[in-house]
Protein backbone atom coordinates (compact mmCIF):
# COMPACT_ATOMS: atom_id res chain seq x y z
CA UNK A 1 0.00 0.00 0.00
CA UNK A 2 0.93 3.47 -0.45
CA UNK A 3 2.00 6.25 1.55
CA UNK A 4 -0.57 8.22 0.11
CA UNK A 5 -3.15 5.18 0.27
CA UNK A 6 -2.35 4.58 4.02
CA UNK A 7 -2.08 8.47 5.65
CA UNK A 8 -6.33 8.33 3.65
CA UNK A 9 -7.37 4.66 4.94
CA UNK A 10 -5.88 5.80 8.47
CA UNK A 11 -7.27 9.60 8.40
CA UNK A 12 -10.60 7.93 7.91
CA UNK A 13 -10.01 5.44 10.33
CA UNK A 14 -9.43 8.32 13.43
CA UNK A 15 -12.79 9.68 13.61
CA UNK A 16 -13.33 12.75 15.41
CA UNK A 17 -9.95 12.22 16.90
CA UNK A 18 -7.10 14.64 16.37
CA UNK A 19 -3.08 14.09 15.84
CA UNK A 20 -0.25 16.16 16.12
CA UNK A 21 3.08 15.47 14.74
CA UNK A 22 5.57 17.81 17.31
CA UNK A 23 8.92 18.12 16.99
CA UNK A 24 11.53 19.29 20.01
CA UNK A 25 14.11 21.17 18.26
CA UNK A 26 17.03 22.87 18.89
CA UNK A 27 19.99 24.52 16.24
CA UNK A 28 18.01 21.96 13.70
CA UNK A 29 18.07 24.31 10.94
CA UNK A 30 19.89 21.54 8.55
CA UNK A 31 17.16 18.77 8.91
CA UNK A 32 13.83 20.52 10.60
CA UNK A 33 12.54 22.11 7.11
CA UNK A 34 12.75 18.83 5.26
CA UNK A 35 10.69 16.76 7.77
CA UNK A 36 8.28 19.42 8.81
CA UNK A 37 7.94 20.07 4.58
CA UNK A 38 7.05 15.87 4.12
CA UNK A 39 4.71 16.45 6.60
CA UNK A 40 2.74 18.85 5.00
CA UNK A 41 2.99 17.47 1.95
CA UNK A 42 1.62 14.07 2.55
CA UNK A 43 -0.29 13.86 5.71
CA UNK A 44 -2.14 17.20 6.24
CA UNK A 45 -4.91 18.79 4.09
CA UNK A 46 -5.35 19.09 1.07
CA UNK A 47 -3.16 16.06 0.61
CA UNK A 48 -4.67 13.77 3.43
CA UNK A 49 -6.77 14.48 6.84
CA UNK A 50 -4.28 12.46 9.09
CA UNK A 51 -2.44 14.97 10.93
CA UNK A 52 -4.32 18.12 12.41
CA UNK A 53 -1.17 19.83 14.05
CA UNK A 54 2.26 20.13 13.07
CA UNK A 55 4.20 21.88 16.11
CA UNK A 56 7.99 22.19 16.54
CA UNK A 57 9.26 23.67 19.94
CA UNK A 58 12.20 25.85 19.25
CA UNK A 59 14.03 24.73 22.85
CA UNK A 60 16.05 28.10 22.40
CA UNK A 61 17.71 27.76 19.29
CA UNK A 62 20.85 30.33 18.23
CA UNK A 63 20.43 29.16 14.39
CA UNK A 64 17.56 29.15 11.99
CA UNK A 65 15.55 26.25 13.24
CA UNK A 66 12.45 28.37 13.96
CA UNK A 67 12.74 30.29 10.60
CA UNK A 68 13.26 26.85 8.73
CA UNK A 69 10.32 24.98 10.25
CA UNK A 70 8.09 28.18 9.64
CA UNK A 71 8.96 28.44 6.04
CA UNK A 72 8.28 24.48 5.46
CA UNK A 73 4.85 24.84 7.27
CA UNK A 74 5.05 24.29 10.62
CA UNK A 75 3.63 26.07 13.76
CA UNK A 76 6.50 27.20 15.80
CA UNK A 77 6.18 27.86 19.45
CA UNK A 78 9.10 28.99 21.33
CA UNK A 79 9.76 26.71 24.25
CA UNK A 80 10.12 30.42 26.99
CA UNK A 81 6.35 31.30 25.45
CA UNK A 82 4.79 27.99 26.68
CA UNK A 83 3.70 27.51 30.56
CA UNK A 84 5.81 30.52 31.04
CA UNK A 85 4.86 30.37 34.63
CA UNK A 86 6.52 26.95 35.00
CA UNK A 87 9.48 28.65 34.59
CA UNK A 88 12.70 27.61 32.30
CA UNK A 89 13.31 24.74 32.64
CA UNK A 90 16.15 22.62 30.44
CA UNK A 91 16.21 19.69 27.94
CA UNK A 92 14.34 17.56 25.50
CA UNK A 93 12.55 16.85 28.01
CA UNK A 94 10.88 20.20 29.50
CA UNK A 95 10.45 20.85 25.37
CA UNK A 96 8.59 17.20 25.32
CA UNK A 97 6.42 18.36 27.98
CA UNK A 98 5.54 21.80 26.78
CA UNK A 99 4.73 20.75 23.22
CA UNK A 100 1.64 18.56 25.16
CA UNK A 101 1.09 21.74 26.70
CA UNK A 102 0.87 23.87 23.16
CA UNK A 103 -1.51 21.06 21.55
CA UNK A 104 -4.58 20.04 22.24
CA UNK A 105 -4.17 16.69 20.31
CA UNK A 106 -5.40 14.00 20.87
CA UNK A 107 -2.80 11.64 20.01
CA UNK A 108 0.81 12.71 19.52
CA UNK A 109 3.84 11.86 17.64
CA UNK A 110 6.95 12.80 18.18
CA UNK A 111 9.99 12.87 16.00
CA UNK A 112 13.93 13.87 16.62
CA UNK A 113 14.40 17.32 14.41
CA UNK A 114 17.93 16.06 13.86
CA UNK A 115 16.34 12.99 11.04
CA UNK A 116 17.74 12.83 7.99
CA UNK A 117 15.86 9.44 6.85
CA UNK A 118 12.40 11.09 7.89
CA UNK A 119 9.62 9.58 5.82
CA UNK A 120 5.59 10.28 6.34
CA UNK A 121 5.27 6.10 6.85
CA UNK A 122 7.02 7.34 10.26
CA UNK A 123 3.86 8.71 11.26
CA UNK A 124 1.41 6.57 9.56
CA UNK A 125 3.41 3.19 11.59
CA UNK A 126 3.26 4.80 14.85
CA UNK A 127 -0.55 6.11 14.90
CA UNK A 128 -1.83 3.09 13.57
CA UNK A 129 -1.81 1.12 17.01
CA UNK A 130 -3.56 3.86 18.81
CA UNK A 131 -6.04 4.11 16.00
CA UNK A 132 -6.39 -0.05 16.08
CA UNK A 133 -6.37 -0.42 19.66
CA UNK A 134 -7.74 1.89 22.12
CA UNK A 135 -6.51 0.01 25.25
CA UNK A 136 -2.29 0.79 23.04
CA UNK A 137 -1.43 4.30 25.61
CA UNK A 138 2.60 4.21 24.09
CA UNK A 139 3.80 3.01 20.80
CA UNK A 140 7.68 3.07 20.72
CA UNK A 141 9.21 2.72 17.08
CA UNK A 142 12.04 0.68 16.38
CA UNK A 143 15.28 0.41 13.37
CA UNK A 144 18.17 -0.42 12.04
CA UNK A 145 20.03 2.73 13.57
CA UNK A 146 23.43 3.45 11.21
CA UNK A 147 26.61 4.56 12.85
CA UNK A 148 29.15 5.67 10.17
CA UNK A 149 27.16 4.30 7.27
CA UNK A 150 26.94 0.60 9.00
CA UNK A 151 25.31 -1.30 11.92
CA UNK A 152 25.98 -0.07 15.22
CA UNK A 153 24.18 3.07 16.14
CA UNK A 154 22.33 3.07 19.56
CA UNK A 155 25.59 2.44 21.87
CA UNK A 156 23.53 4.24 24.81
CA UNK A 157 20.79 1.65 24.16
CA UNK A 158 22.83 -1.49 24.27
CA UNK A 159 25.38 -0.48 26.96
CA UNK A 160 23.42 1.48 29.57
CA UNK A 161 19.16 1.26 29.05
CA UNK A 162 18.69 -2.50 28.16
CA UNK A 163 21.22 -3.87 30.97
CA UNK A 164 19.47 -1.52 33.09
CA UNK A 165 15.48 -2.26 32.45
CA UNK A 166 16.96 -6.21 32.45
CA UNK A 167 17.99 -5.70 36.09
CA UNK A 168 15.03 -3.12 37.09
CA UNK A 169 12.33 -3.69 34.81
CA UNK A 170 13.23 -7.09 32.89
CA UNK A 171 8.98 -6.45 31.60
CA UNK A 172 10.50 -3.65 29.29
CA UNK A 173 13.69 -5.47 28.40
CA UNK A 174 12.22 -6.77 24.66
CA UNK A 175 11.93 -3.32 23.49
CA UNK A 176 13.86 -2.74 20.59
CA UNK A 177 14.18 0.93 21.00
CA UNK A 178 13.49 1.86 24.26
CA UNK A 179 15.28 5.05 24.16
CA UNK A 180 14.18 6.20 20.55
CA UNK A 181 13.06 9.64 19.68
CA UNK A 182 10.05 8.33 17.54
CA UNK A 183 7.03 7.59 19.38
CA UNK A 184 3.49 8.29 19.79
CA UNK A 185 1.18 8.35 22.81
CA UNK A 186 -2.41 8.57 24.10
CA UNK A 187 -2.74 12.77 25.55
CA UNK A 188 -5.12 11.09 28.23
CA UNK A 189 -2.44 8.72 29.49
CA UNK A 190 0.74 10.93 29.05
CA UNK A 191 -1.05 13.95 30.61
CA UNK A 192 -0.98 11.68 34.23
CA UNK A 193 2.91 11.30 34.28
CA UNK A 194 5.59 13.52 34.88
CA UNK A 195 8.34 14.19 32.83
CA UNK A 196 12.25 14.05 33.38
CA UNK A 197 13.54 17.05 31.56
CA UNK A 198 16.51 16.07 30.28
CA UNK A 199 18.18 13.46 28.28
CA UNK A 200 16.54 10.75 30.61
CA UNK A 201 12.45 11.57 29.34
CA UNK A 202 12.22 8.17 27.19
CA UNK A 203 13.37 5.79 29.76
CA UNK A 204 11.19 7.89 32.01
CA UNK A 205 7.92 7.45 29.77
CA UNK A 206 8.44 4.23 29.17
CA UNK A 207 9.13 3.20 32.75
CA UNK A 208 6.04 5.40 34.18
CA UNK A 209 3.81 4.44 31.77
CA UNK A 210 3.92 1.08 31.70
CA UNK A 211 3.57 0.80 35.82
CA UNK A 212 0.37 3.55 35.20
CA UNK A 213 -1.30 1.73 32.46
CA UNK A 214 1.19 -1.78 32.03
CA UNK A 215 3.68 -2.87 29.96
CA UNK A 216 0.94 -5.06 27.69
CA UNK A 217 -0.22 -1.17 27.06
CA UNK A 218 2.89 -0.71 24.92
CA UNK A 219 3.40 -1.37 21.51
CA UNK A 220 6.02 -1.44 18.67
CA UNK A 221 6.38 -0.12 15.34
CA UNK A 222 8.75 -0.97 12.42
CA UNK A 223 10.20 2.31 11.06
CA UNK A 224 12.58 0.51 9.04
CA UNK A 225 16.13 2.30 8.77
CA UNK A 226 16.96 5.50 10.84
CA UNK A 227 19.47 7.74 9.92
CA UNK A 228 20.12 10.91 12.21
CA UNK A 229 23.30 12.44 13.43
CA UNK A 230 25.63 10.36 15.70
CA UNK A 231 27.36 11.89 18.68
CA UNK A 232 30.77 11.29 20.03
CA UNK A 233 31.61 8.97 22.74
CA UNK A 234 31.96 12.30 24.65
CA UNK A 235 28.57 13.46 24.28
CA UNK A 236 27.14 10.02 24.95
CA UNK A 237 28.59 10.11 28.13
CA UNK A 238 26.02 12.68 29.81
CA UNK A 239 23.00 11.18 27.90
CA UNK A 240 24.11 7.71 29.42
CA UNK A 241 24.45 9.56 33.10
CA UNK A 242 21.28 10.97 32.79
CA UNK A 243 19.28 7.31 32.01
CA UNK A 244 21.38 6.03 34.90
CA UNK A 245 20.01 8.29 37.10
CA UNK A 246 16.39 7.90 35.84
CA UNK A 247 16.31 4.29 36.03
CA UNK A 248 18.04 3.87 39.52
CA UNK A 249 15.49 6.73 40.76
CA UNK A 250 12.60 5.27 39.75
CA UNK A 251 13.68 1.51 41.01
CA UNK A 252 14.08 2.76 44.18
CA UNK A 253 17.86 3.23 44.72
CA UNK A 254 18.73 5.95 46.78
CA UNK A 255 20.85 8.88 45.48
CA UNK A 256 24.25 9.65 47.76
CA UNK A 257 23.44 10.72 50.62
CA UNK A 258 22.65 15.57 50.85
CA UNK A 259 23.55 15.20 46.48
CA UNK A 260 20.62 14.25 45.27
CA UNK A 261 20.28 12.91 41.75
CA UNK A 262 22.78 14.74 40.82
CA UNK A 263 26.40 14.07 39.35
CA UNK A 264 29.57 16.11 38.04
CA UNK A 265 30.55 14.00 34.87
CA UNK A 266 34.33 14.22 34.81
CA UNK A 267 36.14 12.96 30.86
CA UNK A 268 39.68 13.18 30.62
CA UNK A 269 40.11 16.44 27.95
CA UNK A 270 36.27 17.61 28.15
CA UNK A 271 35.44 20.31 30.24
CA UNK A 272 33.34 18.92 33.52
CA UNK A 273 29.30 18.84 33.04
CA UNK A 274 26.65 18.48 35.42
CA UNK A 275 23.58 16.32 35.07
CA UNK A 276 21.11 16.19 37.18
CA UNK A 277 17.88 14.45 37.40
CA UNK A 278 15.22 17.27 37.59
CA UNK A 279 11.09 16.84 36.58
CA UNK A 280 8.29 18.51 34.83
CA UNK A 281 4.89 17.18 37.29
CA UNK A 282 2.27 15.70 35.35
CA UNK A 283 0.52 17.93 33.13
CA UNK A 284 -2.91 16.77 34.75
CA UNK A 285 -1.59 18.42 38.11
CA UNK A 286 0.18 21.29 37.15
CA UNK A 287 -3.01 22.76 35.35
CA UNK A 288 -4.86 21.83 38.56
CA UNK A 289 -3.22 24.31 40.81
CA UNK A 290 -2.06 27.17 38.17
CA UNK A 291 -3.47 30.43 39.06
CA UNK A 292 -6.83 31.22 37.80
Amino acid sequence: MSPASTAARLAERKGNRTIAVCLPALNEESTVGTICAEVRRTLMPPAAGLVDDLLVVDDHSTDRTGEVAAAAGARVVPAAEVLPESGTGFGKGNALWKSVAATTADLIVWCDADLRSFESRYVTALVEPLLADDRVVLVKGYYERLLDGRAGGGRTTELMARPLLAQFFPELAHLRQPLGGEYAVRRQAVEQVPFVQGWGVEVGLLIDLSRRFGADRIAEADLGVRRHRNRSLEELGPQALAILQTVLQRSGVSPPAGDGWSARLRIPGVEAQEVSLRERPPLSEFRGRRPG
